[in-house]
């Protein structure tokens, strides 16, 4: 019998990038598992759970969630993955209300100057995890501005690795 290998992949940008719509769409083609951080959090902090609570405060505050926060969030949630191919996501999306779809009012974490605090934190916090990833020759970069022009090269890309499982 041979062993079935998983797919497993992160799938990371600075906030506003575009993750959740390229997600998206790896999800729908490659049906892939998903698990957004930002839908994660936003239900822990809807429920009021203890660790939505300290993570309302990081965001209202204007500061990324500590990774530590967010790992026991996920690693919780991927554990309900069994042996599945899974993507995740560091998505947060702050901009509507999550039960109306009303636009929220500005808060602190939405002036220009939190979104610069909170890019050059991502920054920051990131680089040595992509530096990790690429000394391990499991990195993929895709670089650009408009997610359709991306998309095709993350699609040739992920068609290496899995099935297209929308043709099916």
């Amino acid at each position: 019998m041979v062993a079935r290998v998983l797919f497993r992949a992160v799938i990371m940008g600075p906030p506003g990038s575009g993750k959740g719509t390229v997600s998206d769409r790896i999800v729908k083609h490659f049906a892939l598992q998903h698990l957004s951080s930002g839908d994660l959090l936003r239900l822990n902090i809807q429920k009021k759970t203890e660790v939505g609570t300290l993570a309302k405060a990081y965001i209202e505050q204007g500061q990324l969630v500590p990774d530590d926060v967010i790992t026991r969030l996920v690693v919780q949630e991927l554990n309900n993955f069994g042996e599945h191919n899974w993507l995740l996501d560091g998505e947060l999306y702050f901009g509507i209300d999550d039960l109306t779809g009303e636009p929220l009012i500005q808060r602190e974490d939405d002036k220009p100057e939190t979104v610069t605090k909170r890019l050059k934190a991502y920054e920051t916090l990131t680089k040595p995890v992509l530096e990790y990833y690429k000394n391990k020759g499991v990195l993929e970069t895709f670089s650009g501005t408009e997610t359709n022009k991306i998309w095709p090269h993350v699609y040739s890309f992920l068609q290496t690795k899995l099935p297209d499982a929308s043709q099916a």
